[in-house]
Formats: C-alpha cells, structure tokens, sequence
C-alpha cells in the first residue's frame, strides 16, 4: 500500500468522525439541558408550584389569566433557582454522599461556575417577574424564600446544627404564602396556616429520610439529628413533631377556612401519621423499613391535605368575590389548578436536601 492510499484512507476515517461528531451534537446538547435542568430539582419545584397554586386559589382576590400564569411561573422559576444555587454551593459534600453523587455538578456535567451563574439569573428572573405581575410584597417574599434557603439553610445551618431542617423548614413553607400575596398583596391567617403546617410537616419528613442515611451524613459531616443524636432521640422529635403536625393540620377546618369534608380527610390522615411515627419509635435500629415508611407516606400526606383544600373549597373558590378583571381568571385557575395536582401527584419528593 502506498503513502498515497494510506492518507486517502486516513482522511476518509476522519471524514466519517467528523460527521459521526457533527450527528451527535443534537443528543450531546440534549442530554445538556437535561443535566441543567435536573440542577432546579424538578420534583420539588413542583411541591412549590402546587402549594403555592392553593395558597393563590384560595385567596380571595381573583388574577386575570395572564397574570396567575406570569406568577406561577415566577414562582416555579424561583424554586428552580434555589435548587440551582443549592446544588452550586453543596457540591464539595454532594461528591461525598451516595444519594447525591450523581447530581450534575459532582458528575462534571455542569461546572459549579455554570451553575451559580443560572441560579442567579432565574432567581433575578423570577423577582421581577413576579414584582412586574403582581405585586412588590409577593416579590419581596420570593427574593427572601430564596435567601433564606440559600444564605441562613444552605451556607450555615445545614453544615453546622442537628436543628437545621427545624429552622430551615420555613424556606419550603413560604410558598402558599407567596401565592397568597401575589393575588392580595398583602398576608393573612390562612396562609399562616399553611405555612405552620408545611412547617410542622418539614422535621418528620427528613428525619425519617435521614435515618436510613446517617452514614451518609456523616461522612459528609453534615449534622443531621440521626447522626448527631441517635435514632432513639430522632424517632421522639419525630413522634412530637408528628403530634403538633397533626393539629395544626386540622386549623384551616377550626377557623372556618375548610369544611367537613378536609377536616375528616385529615383527621384520618393524620392518625395515620401518628401511627407510623409510633411504629418507628417502637422499631429496632436495623428496621430500615419504618423510616422508609413515615418518609413515603409523609409525602403522601402533604398532597393530600393540600388537594383536599383545593377540593373543600370548590366551585367556591372561583366564586367572584373580589375581582377586577370580571371572572376571566376562572378557567386558567382551574386548568393550573388541576395539572399541579396531577403533577403533585405524580412526581413530589422531597427527598432532595
């Protein structure tokens, strides 16, 4: 063979390589949005979205259309940045820990620059965007969710007491809030409500999480109570923040802001929860399955409360109490209304520290 023919084959082998590169490029570019999109932490964005729709629907001020869309979005966009920044500034113990070392960041996906850059640039999106729709209160509440999630939970009490997930809880409560602000501009005893029992709701969910991954934790040198503390002294926070969830959970029907219907469904429920929370004080410390049971039907438990508010309160809920655009917000409230609960459904967990 002479040199004639090898560099003709030569430049064929690189010919077809680059045209096998060139063909890949759609998928290689797919496959990136994914890993940027995975950084917002879908399914809890999600969790956001649907509390938040209630704490919007049951206010008593009706958006036009494209209002309640701008403000939905807003908010998704707001959990997505946080999300975002969580992950830019967790990545060090994200690379440690078996459950997270596969996030975007620790795989080298996606650069910690990258990643701090998008969150910046949805959280600044998603302010705005609210302030410009709604309302400066709704915005100001939003700007200081995403804060508060990633200055005072992520940057300082995670890494550094057992009462992290206690205090940090108010991030994930403040969603039904903002809803609630974004319609009225301003705040109110329902909404405190649903934010005392996200609140309440927040410690026996990780915990129960948690137990089955001290190990985790620990090496990661984050002080979970688990590791800090043992199981015998988490499974009793547990079993007292379990007790305070479920009647705070029944508030909304004790002050006249759900009927029957929600007040039975919770009552049930939350039963439920005590007994789970029971069982796992009782169990032994090589039971994985009690923890993994409280952690599964917790979630469970938030959806259904807050779709059971959504169900109680109805037709009524889209009933022209105070409204300046003249009812015209009905139907898109109802469409968001019932695709946040189907994706509720289908896609919550909250097991994305």
């Amino acid at each position: 063979m002479n040199a004639k023919s090898i560099t003709g084959q030569l430049g064929e082998r690189r010919t077809r390589f680059a045209l096998s590169s060139d063909s890949a490029h759609p998928l290689a570019d797919h496959w990136r949005v994914s890993e940027f999109v995975a950084l917002t932490k879908p399914r809890v964005m999600m969790l956001a979205v649907f509390t938040a729709l209630v704490g919007l629907s049951r206010a008593p001020v009706r958006l036009d259309p494209l209002t309640t869309l701008a403000a939905v979005l807003a908010i998704a966009a707001g959990a997505g940045a946080a999300g975002v920044l969580n992950m830019w500034y967790d990545a060090d113990i994200d690379a440690i820990m078996t459950r997270t070392a596969t996030r975007p960041i620790p795989r080298g996906k996606v650069s910690r620059f990258e990643a701090l850059i998008l969150g910046l640039l949805l959280g600044g999106f998603a302010v705005v965007v609210l302030a410009l729709a709604t309302n400066l209160t709704a915005a100001a509440l939003l700007a200081c969710t995403i804060l508060f999630y990633i200055v005072v939970y992520t940057a300082w009490l995670k890494r550094t007491t057992r009462q992290n997930i206690v205090i940090g809880g108010a991030a994930g409560a403040l969603p039904p809030v903002i809803g609630w602000a974004a319609a009225t501009g301003d705040l109110g005893l329902e909404p405190l409500t649903l934010f005392l029992i996200i609140f309440l709701w927040t410690p026996p969910h990780f915990w129960a999480l948690a137990l089955n991954r001290t190990d985790d934790y620990a090496r990661a040198g984050v002080p979970m109570l688990p590791v800090v503390a043992g199981k015998a002294a988490t499974t009793r926070q547990i079993l007292i923040y379990s007790g305070l969830l479920a009647l705070a959970s029944e508030l909304p029907w004790m002050l006249g802001f759900a009927g029957v219907i929600y007040g039975v469904i919770v009552g049930i429920c939350g039963a439920l929860f005590l007994l789970f929370a029971l069982q796992l004080n009782r169990s032994t410390g090589a039971d994985r399955r009690a923890p993994h049971r409280l952690f599964v039907f917790s979630i469970f438990y938030l959806f259904v409360l807050f779709a059971a508010l959504l169900i109680d309160h109805g037709s009524g809920s889209f009933s022209p109490m105070r409204s300046s655009h003249g009812g015209r917000g009905v139907s898109v409230h109802a469409e968001l209304k019932s695709g946040a609960v189907r994706g509720a459904c289908c896609t919550v967990n909250l097991s994305e520290v």
